[in-house]
């Protein structure tokens, strides 16, 4: 880095720095460089000349000058007062002692606060150099002493051009697309990047590294399967996307892989679609490939792609404390297909969008359609009261007749506040008095405050109502009394036919002779 090299060139080291970035991305590489160019005896333009015994010593890791504590596993206090003690001492050899504690941020609360003394006021020969993947949670007051280099994900390019450097020096063949491949699968981690490589040397030791066996010896999945598997998902076929799925578990696919490189491809689609052709800049996939997002990017939405992304990203979180990953994926492949099973705004403007698509395709001829039958109606065709003879008065048998169709007769009374207090109610009649009358008993609730003044006025007005309803619907004609709890005694009364026949008759039901009452006559 720049600065850091004139620093060194101007003997303007700092006594602290904080190297922040991802994994892989050479924090600790750079802090090992940083250590041997202030202890070099001959440096050239900043830079250690890795020949002189020092900087040879510090690449043996030999020397006592630079120390390397990882603080994942040494993040108490007493390890930092054991650094306190040893600061006190200067280096035997050499100008500097450096200090390189791997991530920092994993230190305990006291013990950044003894390190804290150290940085206040530390003496002229000791750097500390503090590397961490995760900066906030480092407190405030040690940030504020240390010089901070943020390290940024390495690129594809540099990343395939040191693995051409080592497979040449190891007499490897190779082709440039799987070297592309492993390079983007690193996620800009050059020991990410290393280390799959070394996966797939040895996968296919003596053989010639191509894609397909990258493929393989990773586990992941090749970008036309993902293109066949959204293609099914927007179709809506989710068994068909579920097959595919099967297929790649069948050949040794990684669950957990597939999900996380599906992510990057509706990714990668998602910018196609954003952006069209200037995407390829931003991209990072072959000519090919983007051909394929090109088009496919056509027949989808941002929305809908976004509501991909969500799902599948739910699906990695929660794969991380479950068994069961193949059967998790299966689920939101059927979810990503099916967006009526949600509710979320997003899965709406997915279903409309199913729903316009097969609109099109009627529209075009390319599903045929049978003409659909006539449509029963819903609403009893009644003439005119004019037309029609005077109906009949209620039977008992009518009277239960109603009574079990009360939920539908209400739906035909005229909107307004009478609808609105009947929606509370229920309809009973006095199978045992048999006095030919219904009554409509206002449940609790129904008629509230606001509207008891109404309801007195209207009562009598709203009873012919409900009768002459009645009598639309059912073709009979019924007396309707009104009850609610605001009646007084009226309010107390329930028309229950078998309470009201135990108090009307002394002997038990089981006296009743055989044929004399049945369940009818109960009112049941």
């Amino acid at each position: 880095m720049i600065p850091l090299r004139n620093q060194v060139i101007n003997d303007r080291a700092q006594h602290a720095y904080l190297f922040c970035g991802t994994r892989g991305t050479g924090k600790t590489s750079a802090a090992k460089i940083l250590a041997r160019a202030v202890n070099c005896e001959h440096p050239v333009n900043g830079n250690p000349c890795n020949e002189c015994p020092t900087c040879q010593s510090i690449l043996a890791g030999s020397s006592m000058n630079v120390i390397e504590i990882d603080a994942a596993s040494n993040n108490g206090v007493d390890n930092i007062r054991d650094i306190i003690e040893e600061v006190r001492y200067r280096p035997t050899t050499g100008r500097y002692k450096v200090y390189i504690i791997d991530e920092v941020h994993m230190l305990s609360g006291g013990a950044f606060n003894a390190l804290l003394k150290t940085l206040e006021e530390p003496p002229s020969y000791v750097i500390f150099i503090l590397a961490t993947t995760d900066p906030g949670k480092i407190p405030l007051t040690i940030l504020s002493r240390c010089q901070r280099y943020d390290f940024r994900r390495i690129g594809v390019p540099v990343i395939m051009e040191r693995m051409r450097e080592l497979l040449d020096k190891e007499q490897v063949a190779y082709e440039e697309k799987a070297l592309h491949f492993i390079g983007r699968a690193a996620d800009g981690s050059m020991r990410d990047a290393l280390s799959l490589l070394d996966r797939c040397i040895a996968f296919y030791y003596g053989q010639t590294l191509t894609y397909e066996r990258a493929l393989s010896a990773i586990g992941a999945v090749d970008t036309d399967v993902f293109a066949d598997i959204l293609k099914d998902v927007l179709a809506g076929n989710a068994g068909g996307a579920v097959r595919l799925f099967e297929e790649m578990m069948e050949r040794g696919r990684e669950a957990g892989q597939f999900v996380t490189d599906f992510i990057w491809y509706l990714r990668n689609l998602l910018l196609v679609r954003a952006a069209g052709s200037e995407a390829a800049d931003i991209v990072d996939v072959s000519e090919e490939q983007m051909a394929g997002l090109m088009s496919l990017a056509r027949e989808t939405e941002p929305e809908t792609i976004m509501r991909y992304i969500r799902v599948l990203s739910t699906l990695q979180n929660d794969m991380r404390n479950a068994s069961g990953r193949r059967v998790l994926t299966e689920v939101a492949l059927i979810n990503m297909a099916r967006p009526q099973m949600e509710i979320k705004t997003d899965a709406v403007l997915d279903r409309l969008r199913q729903v316009e698509g097969r609109l099109l395709d009627i529209e075009s001829g390319a599903i045929a359609v049978n003409a659909a039958p006539p449509a029963v109606k819903a609403v009893v065709e009644v003439p005119e009261r004019a037309d029609r003879p005077p109906a009949p008065n209620a039977a008992p048998d009518d009277l239960r007749r109603i009574a079990g169709e009360w939920e539908r007769i209400r739906s035909f009374l005229p909107e307004g506040l009478l609808k609105t207090v009947l929606k509370n109610s229920e309809c009973n009649y006095d199978a045992v008095g048999l006095d030919n009358k219904l009554y409509v008993r206002l449940l609790e609730g129904a008629v509230v405050s606001f509207s008891k003044d109404k309801y007195n006025e209207n009562r009598k007005n709203w009873q012919e109502v409900v009768s002459q309803t009645i009598e639309d619907v059912c073709g009979v004609r019924a007396e309707v009394i009104f009850v609610s709890a605001d009646d007084g005694n009226g309010g107390l009364y329930k028309i229950d036919p078998l309470e009201k026949a135990r108090e009307d008759f002394s002997f038990e039901v089981d006296q009743v002779p055989d044929g004399e009452f049945d369940d009818e006559d109960m009112g049941f």
